[in-house]
């Protein structure tokens, strides 16, 4: 039985990023490298990250870290938000992507825009940033001075939670 592959692109695994870690291919854009990279966790296959980390940002990897996180994390999936140049004839290239995976029983979701260079013809990951978290905006009624107090007391809000 065939594999699909982790990276989200519905192909089977052997055709899709395979091809890119086993080192018979080498990927032709940024997106590819992504979704090359992102498989290469779900199959704990550290040195493709490193290899295919830029020689700019090797000093920042860690390898042991890198590997711990791969090995406890179950993967559920990639999604790419957008991307920025990144096609075969540029040099550089930007993608948001989330990744999404559960660690210690929590489901959690790394959201990132990582930047992608060139180096001697081929496409590296060079460096990432977190997405900022967006502010949390109350979007129910504000409570009046003179309205009841959400609480349940039955005081008025500025007689008894406005005031704490």
């Amino acid at each position: 039985m065939k594999d699909q592959c982790p990276c989200g692109s519905k192909e089977q695994y052997e055709t899709c990023c395979q091809k890119f870690i086993n080192g018979s291919a080498i990927p032709g854009t940024a997106e590819q490298m992504m979704r090359s990279r992102y498989s290469a966790y779900t199959r704990q296959e550290i040195d493709y990250i490193e290899k295919t980390t830029h020689p700019e940002s090797l000093k920042q990897f860690d390898k042991e870290s890198t590997t711990k996180w791969a090995k406890d994390s179950q993967w559920l999936g990639l999604e790419i938000i957008s991307s920025k140049e990144g096609q075969e004839n540029d040099d550089v290239g930007e993608i948001e992507f989330k990744a999404n995976y559960i660690e210690n029983k929590v489901t959690r979701t790394h959201h990132e825009f990582s930047i992608f260079k060139k180096h001697e013809g081929s496409w590296y990951f060079h460096t990432g940033d977190k997405a900022p978290q967006k502010p949390v905006v109350n979007t129910g009624a504000k409570i009046g001075r003179n309205d009841p107090c959400p609480c349940g007391s039955g005081k008025k809000y500025k007689k008894c939670c406005a005031k704490k």
